[in-house]
């Protein structure tokens, strides 16, 4: 598994995902209350985020408020992951629609995959993972769909480096029982694991054909497994017709009627 994080670096990033979730400005009790800071600790990071110019200080209200130079950060991130034109981000959308389901993007990162996208779910009993989860990419279904495109020798190298890094015997990979997922998933043009994450969860997998910045990218339709099972073939169907799309360069296909959810 990831090393733990430094506690400064992480303490950042609560506070800033706590802006997000919370979408207004913060006092420094709220930090204190809600991640059980010291108020001394708390007070000098927030007081080093105004000094870098990520977060404006009221004297009067005494909050604390991200900055338009924060909200810049990330906006490439976007034409980055889904492109000019945005193919990925109107294929969820559709299928979203269509199903209903939680809808993911994952890409590779090293010996992980980690979720980047998301649009939830809106049935009852819905699965879904918090953007910026990662997962080993050995026991993904979206990790599987991936190693499907890479050689046999580079996924038995990448079980080698895995089971390296594994200090629990119980849970190093067998080569065997990944490459069968993996032909599996080569057979089909597509990865439906089953109770991978949790019981009673799953997702339909595909890979998508264009690399960014050398990266592997999946998309998946999560949901429980019983509810996957009757919409398989359709699922499968729109995930096939939607990345030919992109394979061939044009633009999406136009919008037909949705299949019911």
């Amino acid at each position: 598994m990831p090393t733990k994080p430094i506690k400064t670096s992480q303490r950042v990033f609560e506070i800033l995902e706590a802006f997000e979730t919370q979408q207004r400005p913060m006092a420094l009790k709220d930090f204190t209350r809600a991640f059980g800071y010291p108020a001394s600790s708390a007070s000098a990071l927030l007081k080093s985020l105004v000094t870098l110019g990520y977060l404006d200080y009221d004297r009067f209200s005494r909050t604390y408020m991200p900055t338009m130079r924060m909200a810049s950060l990330g906006t490439w991130v976007q034409r980055a992951l889904f492109g000019q034109n945005e193919q990925v981000l109107r294929l969820m959308q559709r299928l979203s629609e269509a199903y209903g389901e939680t809808v993911t993007l994952a890409a590779q990162s090293d010996l992980y995959v980690q979720y980047v996208y998301l649009i939830p779910s809106r049935l009852p009993i819905w699965y879904a993972v918090p953007i910026g989860t990662i997962r080993p990419i050995a026991r993904s279904g979206s990790g599987w769909a991936m190693l499907g495109v890479r050689s046999n020798e580079e996924i038995a190298q990448l079980v080698r480096r895995i089971n390296f890094h594994e200090p629990d015997p119980a849970r190093k990979v067998s080569l065997g029982e990944l490459m069968a997922h993996v032909e599996q998933g080569r057979r089909d043009g597509y990865v439906f694991n089953k109770h991978t994450l949790e019981p009673g969860a799953g997702g339909i997998c595909m890979v998508l054909p264009e690399r960014r910045f050398g990266r592997l990218f999946a998309l998946a339709v999560s949901g429980p497994v019983e509810r996957l099972e009757e919409k398989e073939a359709d699922v499968v169907a729109s995930l096939r017709a939607g990345i030919s799309q992109m394979e061939a360069g044009g633009p999406g296909p136009a919008d037909r009627p949705a299949p019911s959810a």
